[in-house]
């Protein structure tokens, strides 16, 4: 049986869909699901946002996937089911970005599942992210995975 499911969702052919999500996590024998979604939002560091460009190299980003659901099953232990699934493409307000679910046997299991994987996904996948604004600006945003600490070090921010 299949523990976890990784894809990239080209927009111009399909949208994230949260209860597909829902069903693949789900089991007979959990007691916790939990679920991120995250949405597109119309303001950001004061800008009015118009929507947003999703960017990826597809085999990169599911292979970093796999490896946050691989870390996932190792931490939370080998029943856990993780399901990741991130936009690629122009999204508008509102439009869903992200899906993360998480479904284990106990409640605790699954907040910290879902909370690991989209943190990892966060700040380590190789998304790029540009926001277009009011104004007509667009921006390539910085990753987390790219950012700089206070000691000059790349890591996780």
């Amino acid at each position: 049986m299949e523990r976890h499911h990784c894809a990239v969702v080209d927009i111009a052919q399909a949208r994230l869909d949260p209860a597909a999500a829902l069903e693949f996590v789900s089991d007979p024998g959990f007691g916790g699901i939990t679920m991120f979604v995250g949405r597109v939002r119309d303001l950001n560091h004061g800008r009015v946002v118009t929507g947003v460009s999703y960017d990826m190299f597809d085999v990169l980003a599911l292979n970093g996937f796999t490896d946050i659901a691989a870390r996932g099953e190792a931490q939370f232990g080998p029943q856990l089911k993780l399901y990741i699934a991130h936009a690629k493409g122009r999204l508008g307000i509102g439009d869903l970005a992200v899906v993360v679910a998480a479904g284990t046997p106990h409640r605790d299991e699954a907040f910290r599942a879902c909370r690991m994987a989209i943190e990892a996904v966060k700040h380590e996948s190789p998304v790029w992210k540009q926001e277009h604004y009011a104004d007509g600006d667009s921006v390539w945003s910085e990753g987390c995975s790219l950012c700089v600490h206070a000691d000059g070090e790349g890591g996780h921010g």
